[in-house]
């Protein structure tokens, strides 16, 4: 299959804005998976070449936030582990079982993150006491929620935000920059398994590459200058955003025939 310039170039931009947003707040994919559907390519294509491209921007904004000091990855060995470990086989099941009713339920648990970033009082630029042992949340968070991503996806990063706020006490700007390493290593993961597959669309996945990698550079640079500031308003507009996108996915259709048949009697 071969892609214009001119599709090409869009998806660059798409890819940049996406990079840049899920930096600072997670759900780049809101952004860039219909994106990957309207340039053509399949579903599963679109999930695959998605992970190459968000794994590109999610490790450049990792390795800003260790340059400046917010992330020690030797802290993290256990739950890097776990993570990949969580997201391989995710991805692997994900390609065996159907995946429908995760549809169901997450808008409801998105919306309950944005209302916990919202009203949470914690949720700031200090640190708040730690509920679990980091090696617990490894066991807990880091896997289950690695599992999650590569099983499903939309809203992983604000999971891990939460996680680290509300079981290790982390500050936002703190959590930003570690969910973004749990956030690779669950890509990364994901993206092996999807390659084995053959699933990913190299010409697309490397031009979006690029330009997530320069979204991601901005974003995670604007995150250590800001902080909670902008990166809560930024995870409760994400995570309502994500949950209206996922609700209108799945009832749409169904909203729609129910309106026409309101007009009908109406009329």
């Amino acid at each position: 299959m071969e892609f214009g310039v001119d599709l090409l170039l869009i998806l660059f931009a798409v890819a940049a804005f996406a990079g840049m947003v899920d930096s600072i707040a997670g759900g780049g994919g809101l952004i860039t998976i219909p994106a990957l559907l309207w340039a053509g390519i399949t579903p599963a294509q679109a999930l695959a070449t998605n992970k190459l491209q968000g794994s590109f921007g999610s490790l450049t904004s990792s390795i800003n936030f260790i340059r400046k000091g917010y992330v020690d990855p030797r802290d993290m060995v256990l739950a890097i582990v776990l993570t990949f470990a969580g997201s391989a086989l995710g991805t692997v099941l994900v390609q065996m079982l159907d995946a429908s009713i995760l549809l169901k339920i997450l808008p409801a648990l998105l919306i309950l993150i944005a209302l916990y970033f919202l009203f949470s009082p914690r949720v700031g630029d200090i640190d708040a006491h730690q509920v679990i042992s980091k090696s617990v949340f490894a066991f807990t968070a880091g896997f289950g929620i690695g599992f999650y991503d590569g099983f499903f996806g939309p809203g992983t990063g604000s999971f891990f935000s939460i996680a680290f706020v509300a079981l290790l006490g982390f500050n936002m700007t703190k959590a930003t920059a570690h969910t973004k390493v749990l956030n690779f290593t669950s890509n990364f993961a994901s993206l092996v398994m999807f390659i084995a597959g053959g699933e990913v669309v190299w010409m697309i996945g490397l031009v979006m590459a690029v330009g997530s990698l320069i979204g991601a550079q901005i974003g995670s640079h604007l995150v250590m200058k800001v902080g909670a500031r902008l990166v809560r308003p930024l995870l409760v507009v994400t995570s309502i955003a994500i949950s209206i996108k996922l609700i209108i996915d799945q009832y749409g259709s169904t909203i729609s025939q129910y309106w026409d048949q309101m007009r009908v009697w109406i009329g």
